[in-house]
């Protein structure tokens, strides 16, 4: 659902549950600045592909609204930046989200690449990584439910109870391409979620997870591989990525039609129909 104007993301939420589509994968950005003073990382010079006229939805609202229109698709942030967030707040969020959606919600974490976007937060950017590692510490505890207390170094509460926790375990999908990242996954993922990347790459970096994650003891646990591959695609490339290791396609349908993210919701929703005639039923 990324970049889609807001007053589709109901209709086409539908479309996708009733076409047999597991999940809806939704991107975060917090505010667009003028200027920026890092590049952002998974674009080949650096450069923003979206403008400050660009449609962008909190995530954990959308899930909300999305969850509420359907019965049985689930959601997830792909990803959300933890790094310029309150872990505490954020739990709160996402145990309600959790809860409003019967447990059909995921939460896919990364640190965040902007400056910009830490420190109009009121965080900072230097020492980011080992925050974000304090934060997901601070939200695995609170969101497993009871009276819970943290001291660490970024973060220090007394004991305190967020109810309802969720009945089910939130699952973190951790999103980044560098060592750090790769070993966060690894050490407290049930997942990863990619940015865009050539096959031989996920290969590769699959590989390097499996590796990372016998290092820390959890090979045999469930793990999930979510994957933007941006050089294989139809029936048979959706077949290559699966048989290097990914287990969920993030895709968007209506741009194998040529329709641009602004596209009428009405050509959207053929598109996700004929994705799902084409590659899902097939696959």
């Amino acid at each position: 659902m990324a970049l889609t104007p807001l007053d589709q993301l109901t209709e086409l939420a539908v479309t996708a549950e009733e076409c047999g589509f597991s999940s809806i994968a939704l991107p975060d950005s917090l505010f667009y600045s003028e200027q920026v003073s890092a590049d952002y990382p998974y674009t080949p010079d650096g450069s923003r592909f979206w403008d400050e006229n660009t449609p962008w939805v909190d995530p954990l609202i959308a899930a909300a609204s999305m969850g509420a229109a359907t019965d049985r698709i689930t959601f997830y942030t792909s990803v959300l930046k933890l790094g310029s967030r309150n872990p505490v707040l954020l739990a709160r969020q996402v145990g309600s989200v959790a809860n409003l959606t019967g447990d059909r919600f995921g939460l896919g974490l990364g640190v965040g690449w902007a400056p910009e976007e830490f420190e109009w937060c009121g965080v900072p950017y230097r020492r980011r990584g080992k925050r974000v590692d304090e934060a997901i510490d601070v939200l695995r505890l609170i969101l497993g439910g009871g009276m819970v207390e943290y001291h660490g170094e970024f973060f220090d509460f007394d004991k305190l109870c967020m109810s309802p926790a969720p009945k089910r375990h939130v699952p973190f999908y951790i999103g980044g391409h560098s060592e750090p990242a790769l070993r966060r996954a690894a050490r407290v993922g049930d997942g990863w979620s990619s940015a865009m990347m050539k096959l031989d790459d996920l290969r590769d970096t699959i590989a390097r997870l499996n590796a990372l994650r016998a290092e820390y003891g959890r090979a045999d646990e469930p793990f999930e591989f979510q994957a933007v591959c941006i050089d294989r695609f139809g029936l048979d490339g959706y077949r290559e990525q699966a048989d290097v290791g990914v287990t969920d396609v993030i895709t968007v349908p209506w741009v194998f039609d040529g329709l641009g993210f602004d596209a009428p919701v009405e050509q959207k929703k053929d598109s996700i129909r004929k994705f799902a005639d084409e590659i899902i039923e097939r696959f």
